[in-house]
């Protein structure tokens, strides 16, 4: 299956210039749903791995579903005042600003290898900073996944400096 061909494309979304890549059109899609969860967790089943935590928004969708498939521990990794118990942030900058990532304090327990799963990536602030919050909570960070890497933006480069090692599913042009 072409998993590809089941992410639409919006043009100038958010904002002008701007290629926007759905996945919704992907889990849409049963069995186009299906091949990148099973996809994922083949990758991961021999590793070891104690949790899988996931980037709000959608990361939250593919990495549940790899966690139930490995028989493993969800983390939800959330925009600020969505996690009900305490926790720790991590700061990152946007094109215009900053923004904030959460976990629970007590989510992942020194020394337990962790996924870290989310469905795109493009500049890498986002999986920089959640990376930064599983290794604060002692967390040894398996490896970064995406369902889709932009390929043109700094994404991969930023991992790189920040000692992430990733992993994608799909690569698309920014363009």
């Amino acid at each position: 299956m072409d998993l590809a061909s089941l992410v639409r494309t919006i043009p100038d979304y958010p904002k002008p210039g701007i290629l926007f890549r759905d996945i919704t059109t992907l889990i849409q899609d049963g069995g186009g749903f299906r091949q990148v969860a099973e996809r994922l967790a083949d990758r991961y089943r021999s590793r070891g791995l104690d949790k899988v935590a996931g980037i709000e928004a959608r990361g939250l969708i593919f990495g549940a579903t790899v966690a139930a498939d490995l028989g493993i521990g969800f983390v939800p990794v959330r925009k600020p005042g969505k996690l009900p118990h305490e926790t720790i942030a991590e700061r990152y900058a946007l094109e215009y600003g900053t923004d904030s990532l959460e976990v629970h304090r007590d989510a992942i327990r020194p020394g337990e290898r962790v996924l870290l799963v989310d469905d795109l990536l493009a500049t890498g602030g986002t999986a920089v900073a959640a990376s930064k919050l599983v290794r604060r909570l002692g967390g040894v960070l398996d490896e970064f996944a995406v369902v889709i890497e932009l390929t043109g933006l700094p994404g991969r480069e930023r991992l790189d400096e920040a000692d992430v090692p990733m992993f994608a599913l799909l690569q698309m042009s920014d363009s």
